[in-house]
C-alpha cells in the first residue's frame, strides 16, 4: 500500500483566503497525486464557511472535516490565529463523510444511528469531531459497540461565548458532529497521556446537574478551590482565573481505584464547575496539577504507543489532538509541547493538530473512551 499525505498552514485576512493558501500549500506538496481525505483545522476567530469555501475551490469534491480551535499546531510550531489543512492520498483507501448538524440537540437519534452503522463495519476507521460545548461525548462513546475504531476529538474556541464549529464537506455549524469514515489498506497507530498527578487534596461531589458540579463537600466548587489556592472565592467567576481553573481538574476515582480525568471549561458566576461531560453525585474527586517536565514526557509516552500500535507501518502523517489545558500551561513556551513530539517522532513526518476540549480514543474490547486533559497522537501508516 501506498500512502502519502502533505500540510499546508497559512494566515490571512479573511477565512476564504486563508482555506486557499492552506489547500494550495499542500496540494502542491501532493504533486499529482488526487486527495483521498482532507483535514481542516481552524481558528476560531475566522468564518467557518468561508475557510471551506476556499479550501474546496481547490479540492472539489474532495470529503473534507475539521473543526475549530484555540490554536493550530503543525511542524513550525505553533499558531492562534492560523488554517492548517492536512491531505491523505491513496489508491487504496476510500473516504466519504457525514454531517450531523444539530447534534447535541438531538443526540439520542445519532447515537443509536452511528453505534449500529459501527457494529456492521467494525474494521472501518471512524475520525470524528463534534462540539466541545453542549455534545457529551462520554454518552456517546458509552454507546458505541466494544472495540469500535473511533478516534477525535471536540472543537474549541472562545469559552466566555461557547463559539466553536465543526466541518464536514460544505456543511459547518456550531453543536455539530463530523464524522469521516476511512476504508481500505490503512494503517492506523494510535497513542495518549497526560502529565497531571494527584497533590492530596481530595473532595466529595456532594451536589452535580447536567454539565455543572455546583458543591464540593457540600460547599460552591470555587470556594474549594479557593479555600486550597488563596484567591476569594468570588474572584474565581472571573477572569483569568475562571479559565485558568482548567490547569486544575477533578481525578474522578474509578472502581479500580484509577483516576478518570475531568477538567472544568470555566467557572461560573454562582460558583460551579462548568463541564463538557457529567460527574455523578458521590464520587470522590483528587485535585490534579501539571508540569511542563511531566507534560513533555507524557507527549513522548504518547507517541511511543502510537508507533507501537502502528506495528510496523511507516508513519506519514501526525494528526495530534491536545486538550486546552496544555495551549494554557505551554502560554511562556507556545508550541513547546510539541517539540516533544517532534523528538520522538523524528523531522520527517508532518504534523496537523490543535487544541481541543476533550479526545475520543478506541479501546480493544471495549467501547471507545471520551478524555480530558490529554495529548492524543494518531499516526497515518502506509504498510
Amino acid at each position: 500500500m501506498t500512502l502519502f499525505a502533505a500540510v499546508g498552514q497559512a494566515r490571512a485576512l479573511d477565512g476564504r483566503e486563508a482555506g486557499l493558501q492552506a489547500a494550495h500549500d499542500a496540494l502542491n506538496q501532493l504533486g499529482n497525486l488526487n486527495p483521498t481525505l482532507g483535514i481542516v483545522i481552524s481558528s476560531y476567530r475566522y468564518d467557518g464557511q468561508q475557510v471551506i469555501s476556499g479550501v474546496s475551490s481547490l479540492t472539489g469534491s474532495v470529503p473534507l472535516i475539521g473543526l475549530s480551535t484555540s490554536g493550530c499546531l503543525t511542524s513550525q510550531g505553533m499558531n492562534p490565529h492560523a488554517v492548517v489543512v492536512a491531505f491523505l492520498a491513496s489508491a487504496d483507501v476510500r473516504a466519504d463523510v457525514q454531517w450531523f448538524p444539530g447534534y447535541a440537540q438531538t443526540s439520542r437519534e445519532v447515537i443509536q444511528l452511528l453505534a449500529d452503522a459501527f457494529a456492521r463495519r467494525p474494521h472501518q476507521v471512524n475520525l470524528l469531531f463534534a462540539d466541545g460545548f453542549n455534545a457529551d461525548l462520554e454518552q456517546f462513546c458509552n454507546a458505541m459497540p466494544p472495540g469500535c475504531r473511533l478516534i477525535g476529538g471536540v472543537s474549541s474556541g472562545d469559552l466566555y461565548l461557547g463559539n466553536a464549529y465543526q466541518i464536514a464537506g460544505a456543511q459547518c455549524g456550531s453543536g455539530g458532529l463530523a464524522l469521516a469514515r476511512l476504508e481500505g489498506r490503512l494503517a492506523i497507530g494510535v497513542g495518549y497521556d497526560h502529565g497531571w498527578q494527584p497533590v492530596g487534596a481530595h473532595f466529595r461531589v456532594t451536589r452535580s446537574r447536567g454539565f455543572w458540579v455546583r458543591t464540593l463537600d457540600g460547599r460552591p466548587a470555587s470556594e474549594a478551590y479557593a479555600h486550597l489556592f488563596g484567591y476569594p472565592a468570588r474572584e474565581w467567576a472571573f477572569p483569568p482565573l475562571n479559565q485558568l481553573v482548567r490547569l486544575y481538574p477533578l481525578g474522578i476515582e474509578q472502581e479500580d481505584k484509577s483516576l478518570l480525568l475531568r477538567s472544568p471549561l470555566r467557572i461560573e458566576a454562582d460558583g460551579s464547575f462548568r463541564m463538557n461531560t457529567t460527574i455523578r453525585d458521590g464520587a470522590e474527586a483528587y485535585l490534579l496539577v501539571g508540569g511542563l517536565s511531566t507534560c513533555a514526557s507524557a507527549a513522548q509516552r504518547a507517541v511511543q504507543q502510537a508507533l507501537t500500535n502502528l506495528e510496523g507501518a511507516r508513519p506519514v502523517l501526525a494528526l495530534v489532538l491536545v486538550d486546552y489545558a496544555w495551549q494554557l500551561l505551554y502560554k511562556a513556551q507556545p508550541g513547546a509541547d510539541l517539540l516533544a513530539v517532534q523528538e520522538a517522532l523524528g523531522e520527517n513526518i508532518p504534523i496537523a493538530g490543535c487544541y481541543t476540549l476533550g479526545q475520543v480514543v478506541p479501546v480493544e474490547a471495549q467501547p471507545p473512551k471520551f478524555l480530558n486533559q490529554h495529548m492524543l497522537v494518531v499516526l497515518f501508516g502506509a504498510s
